[in-house]
């Protein structure tokens, strides 16, 4: 079978297998591009009905119109992480439309702030924390209720960097441990109302670092040169297969947990 031009502006053939999804609906904040789409993609092939939620209504309108040129469930959100009230009317929207919630994706992040720590500004630092630490605690204590009727999913994207550390961007990565510790004690809480909180930790190729590798083609060499399985993921494709599980039946026993994502560049855990 040929493979056709995903979403994520990769080659892609992630066709299900069974709807293992059916019936159930995601909304992903960063939807509107690279992993966060991909994963969307991913879920909606599998039958879920599925909302991009981003900022710019002519990045995430053109991705849910592709989708559905798939023939998939696909609509678009404007929602602005940074914004709590944009959050609650980003679910509450998608509950009143599509009648229920069974999993939040938070994928959106502004930033990375890298460099070294003596390089770094205020500035760099409160829009990686607003996006990622804050967002998620925002995210988290709005859809609460909402996954709590489901039995549904929480899945916040984290990095190998706030396992290991990061030399060259350290900031990042103490927003993403952060992330993790987040998911952790959310998952020991929220169990008793059957939500599940897990963590996905991923190297894939978006059109953000496809942009970094064309400024220092150096930086793609070395990250195939530590992965093990030799190329850099597919958002599709590679991890959204995984967001599949978490989102759905097959992963009903898992909770607490990072799943990495990235070739086995990362072997920590």
């Amino acid at each position: 079978m040929n493979a056709s031009a995903g979403p994520s502006g990769t080659s892609s053939d992630s066709s299900p297998g069974a709807n293992l999804l059916a019936g159930r609906v995601a909304l992903v904040t960063g939807g509107g591009a690279g992993i966060g789409l991909g994963m969307a993609a991913a879920m909606a092939r599998h039958g879920a009905s599925v909302v991009l939620a981003s900022r710019r209504s002519e990045v995430g309108e053109a991705a849910a119109a592709g989708l559905r040129a798939e023939g998939l469930q696909a609509s678009w959100v404007r929602c602005d992480v940074t914004v709590p009230d944009e959050i609650t009317a980003a679910v509450d929207s998608t509950v009143e439309e599509q009648g229920r919630l069974d999993c939040l994706i938070h994928n959106a992040l502004d930033g990375s702030a890298s460099g070294p720590l003596e390089n770094a500004t205020d500035g760099d630092w409160a829009a990686l924390a607003a996006t990622s630490v804050r967002a998620s605690y925002d995210c988290a204590r709005i859809v609460h209720p909402h996954l709590q009727a489901t039995g549904g999913s929480f899945v916040l994207l984290t990095s190998a960097a706030g396992m290991e550390g990061s030399a060259a961007r350290p900031l990042y990565a103490m927003a993403k441990a952060a992330q993790r510790g987040f998911a952790k004690g959310l998952a020991a809480e929220w169990g008793p109302d059957g939500i599940r909180v897990n963590c996905i930790a991923p190297v894939a190729m978006t059109p953000a670092l496809a942009g970094a590798i064309r400024h220092d083609p150096s930086l793609g060499e070395r990250l195939v040169a530590r992965t093990p399985l030799g190329r850099i993921g597919d958002p599709a494709d590679d991890v959204g297969p995984v967001a599949v599980f978490l989102a759905g039946d097959l992963s009903r026993h898992v909770t607490g947990q990072t799943l990495v994502v990235d070739g086995g560049g990362f072997r920590g855990l």
